[in-house]
């Protein structure tokens, strides 16, 4: 029997993955920077979890029956892994979004708001 955190795990990637190749379509997962954000957050997830998850002096302590029992890393649970990459990935989703209807929406992109720029009149 599939514990409590595994389902929910996999629920959680599941709909972050159909939410954008089925609804936002960002293409985020054609890009090298999304897949090099996530390796970092894989990198120092690593090291976070398996200092929290150690054998020696566990910080945190998972209840057998509500994961797989399966370990990675430094004896991080795996479902750890899929919940950190559905929390990323749906925020960076939704950044991509909110950030192409400012576009559209012609916002201005406050980096142009420099101090000592000087706007030309045909400019907003």
């Amino acid at each position: 029997m599939m514990g409590a955190y595994t389902a929910l795990t996999v629920v959680g990637v599941v709909a972050v993955v159909a939410y954008e190749l089925l609804i936002a379509r960002t293409g985020i997962f054609r890009t090298r920077s999304y897949w090099l954000s996530m390796a970092i957050v894989v990198f120092f997830q690593v090291l976070v979890d398996g200092w929290l998850t150690k054998r020696s002096a566990p910080v945190v302590i998972y209840d057998p029956d509500s994961f797989s029992g399966v370990r990675v890393g430094f004896h991080s649970p795996l479902e750890d892994f899929g919940f950190g990459f559905a929390l990323v990935t749906l925020t960076m989703v939704v950044w991509d979004q909110l950030g192409r209807r400012s576009a559209d929406a012609g916002v201005e992109d406050l980096a142009d708001d420099r101090p000592g720029r000087v706007r030309h009149s045909s400019e907003r």
